[in-house]
């Protein structure tokens, strides 16, 4: 009888194993009188040396495979990472330059305006600009040492 090994049962030969290893029963069992129909392989175990050996070794293929999908991740990751910065950055900047347009649009606006307040009603413009001066300087609990005579309070004193 022939012997085969655990490779050759578990592979793609292992039907043609079992008709072989049937036929070869069937011939013995006969002159016993006994008719064997069919042999089938329940189970196919290893000894327990090479069942720890083996399962060790499927281990450690699992283990490289994962830490190369970990790997391949991390790569893919780092990409993404890269091209969202980088896509960020071109956001921010064409935000920034609209953000300077608007604002020296808006300036160029302003200075038109006071322009134009200032043709129609120089004193006016005068006491209204110096009424802002004064909201940014005087603050609560601010001490200003200034001469009498100085023109920043000139719409702070009586009238003359």
């Amino acid at each position: 009888m022939k012997h085969y090994t655990l490779t050759n049962v578990v592979s793609t030969d292992r039907e043609l194993i079992l008709k072989s290893v049937t036929e070869a029963s069937r011939k013995k069992a006969i002159k016993l009188g006994i008719g064997i129909v069919d042999v089938r392989i329940k189970r196919a175990d290893l000894p327990d040396e090479n069942a720890k050996h083996l399962y060790g070794e499927m281990r450690a293929e699992r283990e490289k495979q994962a830490k190369k999908y970990r790997s391949e991740g991390e790569e893919e990751a780092v990409k993404i990472r890269a091209a969202t910065d980088e896509e960020r950055v071109k956001i921010l900047a064409t935000a920034y330059q609209q953000e300077q347009e608007i604002k020296g649009r808006g300036d160029a606006e302003a200075t038109r305006i006071y322009a134009e307040a200032y043709k129609q009603d120089p004193e006016f413009f005068a006491f209204t600009r110096s009424l802002d001066a004064y909201k940014k300087t005087l603050k609560s609990q601010t001490t200003l040492v200034v001469s009498p005579d100085s023109e920043f309070l000139q719409y702070l004193q009586k009238s003359r």
